[in-house]
This record gives C-alpha cells, sequence and structure tokens, in this order.
C-alpha cells in the first residue's frame, strides 16, 4: 500500500528575518511546521564537524569525543515499537560507520548487495557532556524552553528506588545530537511528551513525512493502542483499517536548515546522505495543553492495564503513577511540580517587572503580556487537573512559597527565564535582582501549594495583587477573564 502526498507545502523562510513575534503567531501558536534558514552561520559545529567535501568528519568525533558511551540504534531490526538499541563509544561507532562504508563502495564497484544494517546513534546528550565545547546557540525563536532551562536546575523525575547519581546525563535534558549514514532512518512517532522540536542539519539530507493531528488517529489499530512502524511497509488494512486514507506532508531539509516540529505532529525521517543533526525537545505556555492531554491518556491506558488487581493493591494509585512513570517520562507529581514552579516564576518576574518599570507603563510591555499568556495557560491546566485530582486523589506535591523562594536552584530558573525573556522580547535592560524584594509581594500568602485548586487560588491571588497596586491596565486579570 503505498502512501498519499498532498496536503500543500511545508513553508521555508529565512530565519533572519522573522521575528520572535512573527514565529509565534504563524507557527507556534498555530501549531504549523516550518523550514528556517540563515540561523547555523556562526555555529562551531558546522565548522569542526564537517569536512572541506561537506562529510561528517567522523575522525573528529572519535578523536575528541571518542570515549563518550552512546546508544545506537539498528536500523534493520525492531524491538517493539522502535528499533533496536545498544550502547557503545562513539569511536566504536566511528569504526563501524567506516567500515560499512568501505564495505559500501566495495560492494557498488562489484554490484553485490551490502547485508549489514545501517546503525543511527539518537539521543546523545551532547551539550551536557560537554558544556565547554560550545558546538552552537539556540536560535532566539526557540528559546522559550521550560523544559531544558528546568532541567538544568532540577530532575523532571526523581524515583528514590532507581535513582542512581551516576546516570544524571542520561535523564538530564532534551537537547541531542543525531549521526547517521546514508539510509539509517526513525520510525514513525510523535515526540516525547507532545512537545515541539526542533532539528537542525549541520551536515547531509533528511527526508521528512508528516501527518496532521486531525489524521494521527488514522494510524493506529482498531483499539487506538498499536501504530503503524513503518509507513512504507505493506501496512495491513485489517489491522490499520484508517491508514489509506491519510494524507502526507512531504519535505527534504538540506544541510544548514532548521525544521520546526509542532506538538502531536506524527512523523517519519530518512537520512537520504550521510548526516549529522542537533535537535531539541521543549514545551512552554502554547503547548502545554498537549503535554497534559498525553499524560491523561497515558494515564487512563496505565489504570486500565492493572485494574484487575485494584482490590489487593495497597497503594494502586501510587503504582499507576510509577507506570505512568515509566511509560511516559513523568506523571502527574511531576508534571504538578513543574507547573507550580513555573507558576511562581512567572508571576515572581511579573511583581519584578511591574517595580523595575517604576512610573512606566510596565503593562505595555511584550515580557509582561507574555508572563501573563503564561500564567493563563498553567491555570486552565490547573483546572483541568483539578477533576482529576478529585478522583485520583492527591499528586503528594507541596510547594511552600518561602522555602522556594529561599531555595538557590529556583533563584537561578528565576534568573535564566528573566534573562531569556529580556532576549526574546529585546529588553535586556530591566535588571535581574530578584530576591530583594520578594518577601513583600507574597508576605501576606501563607498558603502552601499542595493541588490544582491552590495553584488556581495563588494565580488568581497575583492578578488581585496587580488589581489592588496598579491603576493602569490589569494584564493577568484581562488575560484571565478572556481566557
Amino acid at each position: 500500500m503505498g502512501i498519499r502526498i498532498g496536503g500543500g507545502q511545508i513553508e521555508k523562510l529565512n530565519g533572519k528575518e522573522v521575528s520572535y513575534s512573527e514565529f509565534v503567531e504563524k507557527y507556534m501558536a498555530k501549531n504549523q511546521p516550518v523550514v528556517l534558514t540563515g540561523l547555523m552561520d556562526d555555529w562551531r559545529a558546522c565548522k569542526d564537524w564537517v569536512t572541506e567535501n561537506g562529510q561528517p568528519n567522523l575522525l573528529f568525533f572519535s578523536t575528541h569525543f571518542g570515549k563518550s558511551k552512546v546508544q545506537v540504534a539498528d536500523c534493520g531490526i525492531r524491538e517493539f515499537t522502535d528499533q533496536k538499541r545498544v550502547e557503545m563509544s562513539v569511536s566504536e561507532f566511528v569504526k563501524n560507520w567506516l567500515e560499512n562504508s568501505i564495505m559500501e563502495n566495495s560492494n557498488a564497484s562489484t554490484n553485490e548487495a551490502n547485508d549489514k544494517s545501517v546503525l543511527y546513534l539518537k539521543d546523545w546528550h551532547f551539550a551536557k557532556e560537554y558544556p565547554e565545547y560550545v558546538a552552537y546557540r539556540t536560535p532566539l525563536i526557540f528559546c522559550d524552553d521550560w523544559l531544558n532551562m528546568y532541567l538544568d536546575h532540577f530532575r523532571l523525575h526523581k524515583d528514590p528506588e532507581s535513582y542512581q547519581k551516576d546516570n544524571d546525563i542520561c535523564c538530564s535534558d532534551y537537547r541531542f545530537v543525531y549521526m547517521g549514514a546514508k539510509g539509517s532512518w526513525t520510525p514513525l512517532h510523535a515526540d516525547v511528551f507532545r512537545s515541539y522540536s526542533w532539528s537542525a542539519n549541520v551536515c547531509g539530507k533528511k527526508k521528512w513525512l508528516f501527518l496532521s493531528p486531525s489524521q494521527c488517529h488514522l494510524v493506529f489499530d482498531r483499539n487506538l493502542k498499536g501504530c503503524v512502524y513503518n509507513i512504507f511497509d505493506d501496512v495491513s488494512e485489517t489491522d490499520f483499517p484508517g491508514f489509506k486514507k491519510t494524507i502526507w506532508l512531504e519535505c527534504t531539509q538540506e544541510q544548514n536548515e532548521i525544521i520546526f516540529v509542532p506538538s502531536g505532529w506524527y512523523h517519519q525521517v530518512h537520512n537520504l546522505e550521510d548526516t549529522i543533526s542537533i535537535n531539541h525537545n521543549w514545551f512552554n505556555g502554547y503547548n502545554l495543553s498537549w503535554v497534559w492531554d498525553l499524560l491523561l491518556r497515558d494515564y487512563n491506558e496505565a489504570k486500565e492495564y492493572i485494574e484487575d488487581i485494584r482490590d489487593i493493591c495497597d497503594d494502586f494509585e501510587g503504582l499507576c503513577q510509577r507506570n505512568l512513570a515509566a511509560n511516559t517520562g513523568m506523571n502527574f507529581y511531576d508534571f504538578f511540580s513543574f507547573i507550580s514552579r513555573f507558576s511562581l516564576v512567572n508571576v515572581v518576574i511579573l511583581f519584578h517587572l511591574r517595580r523595575d518599570y517604576e512610573n512606566q507603563i510596565w503593562s505595555s510591555s511584550p515580557v509582561a503580556r507574555h508572563l501573563a499568556l503564561n500564567l493563563v495557560s498553567i491555570r486552565k491546566i490547573a483546572l483541568k487537573m483539578k477533576s482529576v485530582n478529585d478522583v485520583a486523589g492527591s499528586f503528594g506535591f507541596f510547594m511552600d512559597l518561602k522555602e522556594t523562594l529561599d531555595d538557590p536552584k529556583f533563584l537561578k530558573l528565576c534568573m535564566g527565564f528573566c534573562r531569556t525573556y529580556g532576549m526574546i522580547h529585546e529588553e535586556e535592560k530591566w535588571t535581574c535582582e530578584i530576591k530583594k524584594a520578594l518577601m513583600l509581594d507574597f508576605e501576606d500568602y501563607d498558603s502552601l501549594i499542595s493541588s490544582p485548586e491552590d495553584l488556581v487560588k495563588f494565580i488568581d491571588f497575583a492578578a488581585g495583587k496587580f488589581s489592588g497596586n496598579c491603576s493602569e491596565e490589569n494584564i493577568l486579570l484581562s488575560r484571565l477573564e478572556d481566557g
């Protein structure tokens, strides 16, 4: 069964000519893919990692990063819903790549087939492992990255029973390097947490096949459990009756181009040439609802799977949450911790921004409006979580505002968030001496945040503070009313 290509073209733009607000309005908020050029010109990776003839500089990797342990997929072997993975050093991976390349060239001259599987290095936490080697700078339009900002200071999920300190790099961020020879590929999938992602081709060429979220149900089986693995296989119409109705967007990504992959778009990717890419997954106020919807769906599936042992299980809900974290990467506790801390980050900076502007009309600031939008997004998610909380019980998280504001890790998160938003909106002149007056802002709020209802009350409290202290437009209150 062949696939149908149609549904228009993915736009290709000069990234230098796209402002942050334009990118948000046309692509991020509308959840549409786009290819951007001109954003990689000053990257060290584009010089060190590529030979003069445009090929991956494999010897550079072997020489400088050869001892790193990485995950490598065997593109010829399926293992459950993904390709089989093995761990090896970068040097071993490069050696295998070079040997396979020599064999392919030899077989080409004799017209013999090469039966050796193509290997694909995936999910290498390069930036975390080599922080002093600045291979690239994240383009400004992708910097509103709550996920990686958070993981620079906190763990997303910490299981006391399985936590190992020396495993920090393997679960500490979602910034990756991928390396694969021509013919390597990634099966059909939607990105982790239903996050956004961006993928930059340092060298090589990729073919992307996209399916819009409105059609994604068509790639699942009759029970909406199993998903098509390879769209170019002879997909069974009996098992996947909707697959023949799918209409795919095809896009070829060239060297030095970056593709923005929106939330919930299923995609399959093939390396048409020897390729190195840098990929980030991230989410923020614009796609937070996608993350919660996935968690809720996976929670219901996890609960349904073990429903028959509910009566004999001492902590059925706890088991559901542990299984959810194992399958999805975080659970309700982790996500609630995440949005609670970010609600405080946004409120803190909003209060600080109002003070920093003194008598100026601070509510006209793009940063202030962005922060208000973030809080409205978090509040909507908290209201959704409240209905689940009433059924599932406590999420087990408690945030004391005063203790949190004394936490050095939290203050670093605030400072990083503050700098990022200053850069995004070109308001870098305002100061970030955040802790100085924080306690004055929250001295009359003594409640803990331990439930989604508490979180909603806190955001409403912040809106009320602005209403009581500011004669001009209350941007947070107006956003809440509009939302």
